[in-house]
């Protein structure tokens, strides 16, 4: 009997903060976050990020999807750091008669929406085709935390995670199959958490603080909670994380497995590699986690590479 497959996933960049092509990336890849989402036999497309890896997903779908019919598609931006958002400029519909893009996502600060934020990226001082100029048509959307019907059977949820700017988390439901994100995110953590020594230390400020980032991390869970597939942020290992990065907006490798395993995920795929991870460090860290974590569960993890397709 043919197995009908629900959700599949390609990745088309896995790097976070800046590309980094070169002969050490090579087998997992340089560019930055963009995820490829098809739903059902029907092939919805959604796409997740416009790193510079949306550049070669074009052109994938200028081959197979174009001959098709004109492209009509939905981009989720997680959110609007550089990172996420720079590949847009490149993605070759957008410069293509009767292509529909609808394109969602968080903004952090209201005085700059998202069509300037991401659009705004298509003006002469940055590059040389204007908005104006676009053949296509492009609306933009706002979105918080909440639920929405996308149509077709996909149901999404958003959820706030823990960075320097508004990020979501996604989740999207189709046919009981479930496939989450979780990027750029750390645990959350109390905020009043000083030495009983200082000056500033309240007890009482402390234990709601304390309340408040359990309350949040609980919320993560929750969300994650039994996902097929979940693509969690893990640009650092623990003692890089500990040492230097509290508060940049990014897990470890350890915690990110902890999170999953806690939350019952079938599938983990580790995502936003550091730009000076080597694939030789991703290959040592990939082995150290599976090997630690044999014979304890049945979740399958892998760190993700420019290529990788995931299917449920």
């Amino acid at each position: 009997m043919l197995r009908v497959l629900a959700i599949r996933l390609k990745f088309w960049g896995v790097r976070g903060s800046i590309p980094c092509p070169g002969p050490d990336t090579v087998k997992f890849g340089g560019n930055t976050s963009c995820l490829e989402i098809r739903f059902g036999a029907e092939d919805r497309l959604i796409i997740i990020d416009a790193g510079t890896g949306i550049r070669e997903l074009a052109g994938y779908m200028i081959e197979n999807d174009l001959p098709k019919g004109p492209i009509k598609t939905e981009i989720f931006i997680t959110h609007t750091h550089w990172d996420h958002i720079m590949g847009f400029p490149f993605f070759t519909p957008i410069f293509i008669p009767n292509t529909e893009l609808r394109v969602f996502g968080p903004v952090t600060y209201e005085d700059d929406t998202l069509d300037k934020i991401v659009g705004g990226q298509l003006t002469y001082r940055y590059f040389p085709v204007s908005m104006s100029e676009l053949s296509s048509k492009i609306e933009y959307f706002n979105i918080k935390e909440g639920s929405r019907d996308l149509g077709d059977g996909i149901w999404l949820t958003t959820k706030y995670l823990n960075h320097p700017i508004l990020v979501l988390g996604y989740r999207f439901e189709y046919k009981g199959k479930v496939l989450c994100t979780a990027y750029d995110t750390e645990p959350f953590r109390n905020v009043f958490d000083v030495s009983p020594d200082s000056p500033n230390y309240d007890e009482e400020v402390f234990r709601e603080g304390e309340k408040a980032a359990k309350e949040e991390n609980d919320k993560v869970l929750r969300f994650v909670k039994g996902a097929d597939i979940l693509v969690h942020d893990s640009q650092y290992t623990h003692k890089e994380y500990i040492s230097s990065r509290l508060g940049w907006g990014h897990t470890s490798f350890e915690q990110a497995v902890k999170t999953a395993y806690k939350a019952g995920v079938k599938k983990l795929l580790l995502f936003h590699h550091d730009p000076l991870r080597t694939d030789r460090e991703l290959e040592f860290i990939e082995k150290k986690i599976r090997e630690s974590v044999a014979g304890k569960t049945d979740m399958e993890i892998s760190i993700a590479r420019e290529g990788m397709v995931v299917e449920v």
